[in-house]
């Protein structure tokens, strides 16, 4: 009875629509993850050659930082700090101020500065807080600082965007909406992508401002700071310190790991951990700490971190091998501690005693004793907990991006007067980093199925390369071509569409031919419930970060998928006689879109359940699936709406 009914479950879960016979839940992550391993094979090969002397290593290093600046994007302007010191409470042999400053009008960072006992100048620590909402109260982090203060060194705690007190998504009163920071500094960089940034800028920014507050404090020897940060805060202090050249020693922890190896086992992290196009660039984690060689530099690790240890041990290898290059291998260290993430105890003295020897020539290991916290109340630079609740018009980081977004209109509108269709033309297929359009294809045949009044075919359309597309092709016994060919693009998948049935058959009997495809990332090749935490707020999240990263948005990978079908129907008697129209869903919506400015034979357009204009992930940064959407600086040249004046005859009818 048992083996009954589990054949009779089988049978009903089946679904009799599916086309391709293998397990296609892993098929977009498996292809994207081998297009990044061959950027990383190429690197490989450059950073080899760049070990060959120290001009080169020099030459491999701004190379580096080239790229690395270019991905960042604009800077802003340096406007006043008006820092405001809103407490000073004593300790024994050190003293704490809360001190907030403005890294940008209206937008203000808060933080606490530790001050050791007696008369300086001092030298001093930039310290980044990882990802807990308590951030600058952290027990650790308020340790760590205490374990700095009390050995002699002015330390300024940072509270990162989304952190501490600068939450970006509160109500009136300033209690958080969302979940926690990493959520997000995700939804934040959706919309900074969109105007041509990200949250690594964002934070990297706020970190140049906290630096310059630092440096004026008569208390600090500006010629002698160091940074460090554990987990999110080592990974701003990755990207910090080969960018501003005041840091004269740091140590990232619980952070540093091969990029490669972390996106192939545990996948992407989250906004704040990655820029777009990182990988088209060829640049690794290792990268950025290259840039800062040959200063002194502590890599802190716990063996048992959820951060890839090897992926650590990979990271330092090269490390070691550029700070050999330059004849400094004693000005690099990793520690190891038998523990897991975060800045333990043995991780902090292990850090005190590296900055003392680097910035007062003192080698002697410095052991933590007991040390006495304060609450998290005494941390607080605001009354209220939250600076979006203290400052009256307080401006947030989604405030920013809708304002640059309309500032660039005018960019925009200037860019599409003042160039034809085909330059037009030219600056999308770069948006949306398209390939060669002379490329090749196969089509199989699973299955030839007849029905009473039409002929339904399972077809897999592979173009080398690039991930296979199944489909269906039900044709009807009579059409003429006055009928319209149906191209169904659906983000639930062909199957959900060919089930109904009497939605199906009405068309098919209307004389219509209806063609059903899965583009890659949805249907078959849709990734498994769960493939991605739900605190990304994305079903498909780490493919579409990924997909950033090697410098092909999903977009545009979509975009080629309808050019592939494209082809296939051009090549069928009678069919590419028709006339089209592409009804599409959710993200498949865009691309469609965008394959009707290059393909004339598409003459109208159905989109149900997406975005019209990219300003609506921006005006509504909370909703879900964004990413899947995202097409980074794509508002500094067009939007959606700008594009149908290319084609006027166009019909486009959004539901």
């Amino acid at each position: 009875m048992f083996t009954l009914c589990f054949l009779i479950s089988s049978v009903v879960a089946q679904d009799p629509y599916k086309v391709m016979d293998w397990k296609t839940e892993n098929t977009l992550r498996t292809y994207l993850l081998q297009k990044m391993h061959y950027q990383y094979d190429v690197r490989r090969d450059v950073l080899r050659r760049a070990l060959e002397s120290k001009e080169t290593i020099t030459d491999y290093k701004e190379l580096c930082r080239k790229k690395y600046i270019h991905l960042l994007g604009e800077i802003p302007v340096i406007t006043p700090l008006n820092p405001l010191v809103m407490s000073r409470t004593r300790h024994v042999g050190y003293s704490v101020e809360n001190v907030i400053y403005e890294s940008r009008p209206g937008h203000h960072v808060t933080s606490n500065l530790y001050l050791p006992d007696g008369t300086g100048s001092f030298p001093a620590v930039l310290m980044f807080c990882g990802h807990e909402m308590s951030s600058k109260a952290t027990e650790s982090y308020q340790k760590t600082a205490i374990l700095f203060a009390t050995n002699g060194f002015v330390v300024l705690v940072v509270d990162p965007i989304s952190q501490g007190e600068r939450v970006q998504f509160t109500d009136s009163l300033g209690t958080r909406i969302l979940r926690g920071s990493t959520t997000e500094h995700t939804l934040l960089n959706a919309g900074a992508n969109l105007v041509g940034t990200n949250i690594v800028a964002w934070e990297l920014f706020d970190n140049i401002r906290s630096l310059d507050y630092l440096s004026s404090r008569p208390e600090v020897d500006a010629d002698r700071i160091g940074c460090l940060g554990n987990s999110g805060g080592g990974a701003q202090t990755a990207y910090f310190i080969g960018f501003d050249d005041r840091i004269k020693v740091a140590a990232p922890c619980s952070n540093i790991a091969s990029r490669e190896r972390n996106y192939e086992l545990s996948g992407v992290g989250d906004g704040c951990q990655q820029i777009p196009f990182e990988g088209r660039e060829q640049l690794e984690i290792a990268d950025f700490l290259i840039m800062f060689a040959p200063k002194p530099l502590l890599v802190l690790a716990g063996r048992y971190d959820f951060v890839d240890y090897t992926g650590t041990e990979i990271a330092c290898k090269e490390l070691t091998e550029i700070y050999s290059g330059l004849n400094e291998p004693g000005k690099l260290r990793l520690f190891t501690a038998d523990d897991g993430h975060g800045i333990s105890k043995p991780k902090r003295e292990e850090a005190v005693t590296w900055f003392r020897q680097w910035l007062c020539s003192d080698t002697t290991h410095i052991c933590e004793g007991d040390i006495t916290l304060t609450g998290e109340k005494q941390t607080l630079c605001t009354p209220t907990g939250q600076v979006n609740s203290f400052f009256a018009g307080e401006r947030d980081v989604q405030d920013f991006h809708q304002q640059r977004a309309n500032d660039l209109e005018g960019a925009r509108i200037k860019f599409l007067k003042e160039n034809d269709d085909e330059k037009i033309r030219k600056k999308i297929r770069e948006v949306l980093a398209l390939g060669d359009e002379n490329f090749v294809f196969d089509t199989e045949v699973v299955s030839v199925e007849r029905h009473p009044g039409y002929i339904m075919r399972k077809l897999i359309i592979r173009r080398k390369g690039e991930v296979p597309l199944p489909c269906l092709s039900f044709i009807p016994d009579r059409y003429s071509l006055t009928d319209t060919l149906i191209l169904w693009l659906s983000e639930s998948g062909k199957s959900e569409i060919a089930s109904d049935m009497p939605q199906l058959m009405a068309q098919i009997e209307a004389g219509n031919p209806v063609f059903l495809a899965d583009l890659r990332g949805m249907g078959e090749t849709a990734e498994s419930d769960g493939a991605n935490e739900w605190k990304y707020y994305n079903r498909e999240y780490h493919n579409a970060i990924i997909s950033l990263h090697i410098g092909k948005p999903l977009t545009g990978q979509r975009v080629e998928d309808i050019f592939t079908i494209l082809k296939f129907i051009a090549g069928e008697p009678r069919l590419n006689r028709l006339p089209l129209k592409i009804k599409s869903s959710g993200p498949a919506g865009p691309a469609a879109l965008y394959a009707a400015l290059f393909d004339t034979h598409i003459s109208e357009i159905e989109v149900s359940g997406s975005i019209r204009s990219y300003k609506e992930i921006l005006e509504k940064p909370m909703e879900k699936d964004w990413y899947s959407y995202v097409l980074p600086y794509v508002l500094c040249f067009f939007d959606l709406p700008d594009l149908v004046r290319m084609r006027p005859e166009l019909i486009i009818k959004y539901r």
